[in-house]
């Protein structure tokens, strides 16, 4: 392994360090309150690495007209496995502020885990190590190994709470992952057998090289692609792999979970964007009505079902498949402009943009509507939306905080998701895809009716009067909602810094 090696790799290995050294701390000092503050101040070595990546790549690409010098395209036992572009440091920084935030909401919360407190911190920062790996992975082999290192921390986590809703929601989720990763895989093994090879750019050149009619020469990487799209699909939640969602949202921890609905789906989508991005366009299938389908499919299941829920952290289940519903607009919008014989070509790297725009925003809001339940839920006592009657008088911050999430979730501005809702269907319309785009916008009328009536019990509802006492927020808790609420906010408001920096981490994507 070279010092090149080490330096792609740093970022990674500084996360992965951060958890090793909090599981350690656990075994010798006494006061565990100490155990986030030393996994925040750790996070910030990874930042700092990826920051300075950022700014070498930026000066090397200008002095190179383009080359990627980060890219692992020396000679080592790396060679080809992963790439630091910026479509890579875009999601090290997502998953990063996701990471820290989480532990920082989560400091009240793990309490009631005294005994597993260095475990908890420690699982959370394994499973952000594979995420932002997986982001950079550029190689079939690596993909796999990233993804498990992403998801067998969560399915721990999942059933950290040790009651029999929280094992069921860790079972579920490792049974069901495990599902999905043998699909997946199978899937690999296809197309390894088509290609001759694990890397995605010579899997590009062979099915560039057989490209055509379907025939007994590339079924076989058919099948293989649509597995891969399989076992992608249970990782992004969307329908109709979405039968594990709701259970794991109820029954694991609310921290987690928060986790586990933004960072899990940004890695997911990451890898998705990166594999379809590398050529397998030219197999004979039109990805962009498949991928048209499978968002129809999510935004219509998730959004009715949700109506029915009374438990408002099933109701966020069936919210995150509707959202991977949105962001699969996006998805089929870049794969319809990309493809072989596009009539799109002005506007190829629309699609893609329009989903790193609204992972980011749809980061922040569903983050501050975790954080506020999370604190709200730690005093009541109950995910009965009923029960939130009153809130509002108890704790008008909390309140405020979760009903200004609601209505970003559904769209309306000036907050984050209205403009990632506008650009990702208008992205849809220049495909050529303006059903899909009419779907979605309707989709997200019928989502107001579920949002807005959690919305009307916090503020028009009274609690019992012997339940009438304020809700008290930690400090930290109150310091992560209020650093999400903000980005929620500005991104709604001044939007073109990260529209921008979206625009140009899809670069390294397209041809």
């Amino acid at each position: 392994m070279t010092a090149h090696d080490l330096y792609v790799l740093s970022p990674y290995l500084g996360v992965a360090g951060v958890a090793i050294l909090v599981i350690l701390l656990d075994l010798v000092i006494k006061r565990k309150g100490l155990l986030p503050v030393f996994a925040l101040l750790g996070l910030l070595a990874p930042l700092a690495l990826s920051l300075v990546q950022a700014f070498d790549l930026e000066d090397s690409v200008n002095l190179l007209r383009g080359a990627d010098p980060l890219s692992t395209g020396q000679a080592s036992i790396l060679l080809g496995s992963l790439s630091v572009d910026r479509f890579a440091l875009f999601f090290n920084f997502l998953i990063l502020a996701a990471s820290g935030l989480v532990v920082l909401s989560s400091t009240d919360y793990v309490r009631r885990m005294e005994r597993f407190q260095g475990e908890y911190y420690g699982l959370i920062l394994f499973s952000a190590t594979g995420m932002m790996l997986l982001a950079a992975a550029t190689e079939l082999i690596t993909i796999y190994v990233a993804l498990e290192l992403a998801t067998l921390p969560l399915a721990a986590l999942a059933a950290f709470l040790m009651t029999s809703k929280s094992s069921e929601a860790g079972m579920k989720f490792f049974i069901i992952g495990a599902i999905s990763s043998a699909i997946m895989l199978y899937g690999m093994a296809l197309i390894f057998g088509f290609s001759g090879s694990t890397k995605l750019s010579e899997i590009s050149a062979s099915v560039a090289a057989t490209s055509g009619g379907l025939s007994s020469d590339n079924y076989a990487l058919l099948v293989g692609v649509v597995l891969m799209v399989v076992g992608f699909g249970f990782k992004i939640s969307s329908a109709p792999f979405q039968m594990w969602v709701p259970d794991v949202y109820e029954g694991a921890p609310t921290p987690v979970v928060a986790f586990l609905s933004v960072a899990s789906k940004a890695a997911a989508f990451a890898i998705l964007l990166r594999v379809f991005y590398t050529g397998f366009f030219d197999v004979s299938l039109d990805w962009a009505v498949l991928m048209a389908v499978l968002a129809a499919a999510s935004m219509v299941i998730g959004n009715l079902v949700a109506i029915s829920q009374s438990n408002i952290r099933r109701l966020f289940g069936y919210s995150a498949i509707a959202h991977a519903g949105y962001l699969l607009v996006g998805v089929a919008a870049g794969v319809k402009a990309s493809g072989p014989d596009s009539g799109f070509p002005e506007f190829v790297s629309v699609g893609p943009d329009s989903v790193l725009f609204y992972l980011v925003a749809y980061a922040a809001a569903n983050l501050t509507a975790f954080f506020a339940i999370v604190a709200i839920g730690n005093r009541i006592g109950s995910d009965r939306i009923e029960d939130y009657a009153g809130v509002a008088r108890r704790a008008p911050f909390l309140a405020i905080a979760l009903a200004l999430a609601l209505v970003a979730l559904i769209g309306v501005p000036p907050t984050s998701i209205f403009i990632a809702k506008l650009y990702i269907f208008t992205a849809a319309i220049k495909a050529d895809l303006t059903w899909l785009a009419l779907l979605g916008v309707a989709n997200s009328v019928v989502s107001a009716y579920y949002y807005v009536r959690i919305i009307r019990v916090v503020f028009l509802q009274r609690a019992a009067a012997e339940e009438e006492e304020r809700i008290s927020t930690p400090p930290a808790s109150l310091l992560a909602l209020t650093v999400a609420g903000a980005a929620m906010l500005w991104i709604g408001i001044a939007p073109g810094t990260v529209l921008e920096y979206s625009k140009i981490a899809v670069g390294p994507l397209i041809p």
